[in-house]
C-alpha cells in the first residue's frame, strides 16, 4: 500500500525552481492559538497531508499547548485552506495576520511537533496563560506611548529589534525568548505599578510574557494585539502615525518587512546605513548579519574572505568540508552583535 510522504523531499534549488514556475500569487500569513491538543503527532500528520495537497509552504510548530504557524498559501486555494483549517475544532475562527509583502517567503512545508510552540523555559507554576495582559489596538498602543511614565518592552531577540523597534522601547540583549523573560523581569524590577506595554512580531510571545509578568506581580500589563504585523496593516489602512520605526524582522526567506523608511542600523562590514539582513553564503557559517549591496557584491554574500573562498568551491567540495564538522562545532555564531566588526580581510 502506498504511504503518503509526510516531509519535503526537494532540495532548496529544486524547490525554488518549482516556485518560480508558479502562475499564481501567494498569501503569506501567520496564526497561533493556545489550545489543548491531545495527540500532536497525529494532528501534525493530518495537517501535512491536507496542506501539502493545497501547495501550502511554511514553518509550523504543533504541541500539546497549541499551534504556531507562518505559512504561504496559493491564493486560488485560500478559501479551501481556511475551510479545512476551521473544520478542526481546535482552530475554528483562528485569526490570521497577513504579511505586508507577499514575496517568496517559504520554499517548503515543515511541520514539527515540539514540547512548546514557543520555547520559554517556564514551568506551569510560572504563569497562567488564561491571565494575560490587556490587548491594545494600534491606536490604543500609540496613545499609551504618549504617557512619559509608560514603559514599552520589545519581547523579541536583539537582532530583530536592531532593524526595527518602537520609539523609546527597552530592547533586551537576548538571543532567545527563553533568555529574555528573566532579563525583562530584572529590567522592570521595582516598577511593578508602572504601565507596561509589550510587543512582538505577531503576538504569540507577548501572550506568554504578559502572563509571566502578571504572575510576577506586575499590575498594569498590556500587549499590542496582533503584534507588529497587524500594527503595520492598521496604520496603513487607517492612516495613523507609525510609532514603530524601520523593518519588522520575519523568520522566512525575506528576513524583514519594511514598515517605515527609517534605517536604524548599519552594514556590519563597511558601516554604511543599512538594515538588510542576510545569511553568509558559506553554509558552514550561515551567520546572520547586515550587509549592504556594495559589500554583498564585493564579498559574494559572505561575511569574510575565508567564507568567500569556501563558498566559491564546487558544491561537492563544500559538502565534503561540512561532513567533517561535528555537530558541536561552535566557531561560527548564529548572529552578530552590532558592536562587533566582521573579519573582512
Amino acid at each position: 500500500m502506498h504511504m503518503a510522504v509526510l516531509w519535503n523531499k526537494l532540495d532548496k534549488q529544486q524547490a525554488l525552481k518549482k516556485l518560480s514556475q508558479e502562475d499564481f500569487r501567494r498569501k503569506t500569513v501567520s496564526f497561533y492559538r493556545y489550545v489543548m491538543i491531545s495527540d500532536p503527532k497525529s494532528l501534525r500528520n493530518e495537517l501535512y497531508k491536507q496542506w501539502e495537497a493545497l501547495g501550502v509552504m511554511g514553518r509550523i510548530y504543533v504541541a500539546c499547548e497549541g499551534i504556531n504557524a507562518q505559512i504561504s498559501v496559493p491564493e486560488p486555494k485560500w478559501d479551501n485552506f481556511v475551510t479545512q483549517l476551521y473544520a478542526h475544532a481546535e482552530f475554528e475562527g483562528v485569526p490570521f495576520k497577513h504579511a505586508i509583502e507577499d514575496d517568496t517567503s517559504f520554499w517548503k512545508l515543515a511541520i514539527k511537533v515540539r514540547k512548546q510552540i514557543v520555547a520559554d523555559g517556564l514551568t506551569q507554576n510560572d504563569y497562567d496563560v488564561t491571565n494575560v495582559g490587556k490587548h491594545l489596538s494600534p491606536a490604543e498602543f500609540n496613545a499609551a506611548l504618549e504617557d512619559e511614565n509608560t514603559l514599552v518592552v520589545d519581547m523579541r531577540n536583539h537582532y530583530e529589534s536592531r532593524v526595527g523597534r518602537f520609539e523609546k522601547a527597552l530592547t533586551p540583549d537576548a538571543d532567545t525568548f527563553r533568555e529574555e523573560l528573566p532579563m525583562v523581569k530584572e529590567m522592570l524590577k521595582g516598577k511593578e505599578d508602572k504601565k507596561i506595554l509589550l510587543y512582538c512580531t505577531g503576538g504569540i510571545r507577548c501572550e506568554k510574557a504578559s502572563a509571566y509578568l502578571k504572575h510576577q506581580g506586575f499590575k498594569d500589563v498590556n500587549q499590542l494585539h496582533g503584534g507588529i504585523i497587524q500594527y503595520a496593516h492598521e496604520i496603513a489602512e487607517k492612516r495613523l502615525l507609525s510609532r514603530f520605526l524601520g523593518k519588522n524582522f520575519v523568520f522566512d526567506e525575506r528576513l524583514g518587512e519594511r514598515v517605515t523608511s527609517d534605517i536604524l542600523s548599519h552594514c556590519d562590514q563597511c558601516g554604511d546605513a543599512c538594515d538588510d539582513y542576510d545569511n553568509c553564503k558559506n553554509k558552514m557559517c550561515n551567520l546572520l548579519f547586515i550587509q549592504c549591496k556594495g559589500c554583498q557584491q564585493q564579498w559574494s554574500g559572505c561575511c569574510s574572505e575565508e567564507c568567500k573562498k569556501i563558498a566559491e568551491l564546487p558544491e561537492s567540495e563544500q559538502r565534503r568540508l561540512r561532513a567533517g564538522i561535528p555537530h558541536t562545532f561552535t566557531r561560527y555564531k548564529k548572529q552578530i552583535r552590532p558592536k562587533e566588526a566582521l573579519p573582512i580581510s
